[in-house]
């Protein structure tokens, strides 16, 4: 990521990739996460906005687990985040 685009908010397009990144397979995390990015996703930037990413890229049922914390999170870095998720 550019040095330039991490201090910057999405704008609408890169928002509507983002949310159809967030359509899973389990209904549950889809909710959970419509609601972040209805909450959170136009203040998303720089490092809260990588880490995000880094969430979806977990398997649906990995990530549904530490959204319930039912799993501990392997990265501190994302905690925040996942914080933010568990609130939605």
């Amino acid at each position: 990521m550019a040095e330039a685009a991490r201090g910057r908010q999405m704008d609408v397009e890169e928002l509507n990739r983002l949310r159809w990144q967030c359509r899973r397979g389990l209904l549950e995390l889809d909710l959970v996460l419509e609601r972040f990015l209805e909450r959170h996703g136009e203040h998303l930037q720089g490092e809260q906005l990588a880490f995000f990413r880094i969430l979806l890229d977990y398997a649906d049922n990995d990530l549904w687990d530490l959204v319930r914390a039912r799993a501990e999170c392997p990265d501190p870095r994302l905690a925040q985040v996942l914080g933010w998720m568990r609130n939605c």
